[in-house]
């Protein structure tokens, strides 16, 4: 809470100095900038993903990435292509055919934990169902810009 804290008066500060060098109202920028650092510009499922904290997810952990969309596809907040997407994401890893099982980032995926090539963590398992769904299109999007 003390990190919040910290955190969103060095957001404020830093902006209220750069507002005085631009010439749109401080008011206008701030709630701008506080969009861009929760995830998004107009708020929305971006701006609550941002909030929570989600790791960024990179080629480092793709595999990893694989897990959590297998997570999220056996309990129905993805359908569709996303099993496709995992495919190709473990593939490009050299992972298919059942190799998967031995990895422990798609194991951990597979919990529900997603790792970051941040060296962050987030537990899918601490959050509503209704962020989880946004956290699974999350995960998602970025794994189909790693395939």
């Amino acid at each position: 809470m003390a990190r919040l804290r910290l955190r969103t008066s060095t957001l404020a500060l830093v902006l209220l100095t750069a507002l005085s060098a631009q010439g749109a109202s401080p008011l206008d920028q701030l709630k701008s900038a506080a969009g861009e650092q929760l995830g998004g510009g107009s708020g929305g499922a971006a701006g609550m993903l941002g909030g929570l904290g989600l790791p960024s997810i990179g080629s480092g952990t793709a595999s990893n990435a694989a897990g959590v969309l297998q997570y999220c596809i056996e309990r129905k907040y993805l359908a569709g292509g996303a099993a496709g997407i995992k495919d190709k994401l473990l593939g490009k890893v050299g992972l298919g055919g059942g190799k998967e099982t031995q990895d422990k980032g798609y194991q951990s995926g597979l919990s529900g934990i997603l790792n970051g090539s941040d060296g962050k963590s987030f537990d899918m398992g601490k959050i509503q169902d209704q962020l989880k769904d946004k956290a699974c299109g999350y995960v998602l999007d970025n794994a189909k810009s790693l395939v």
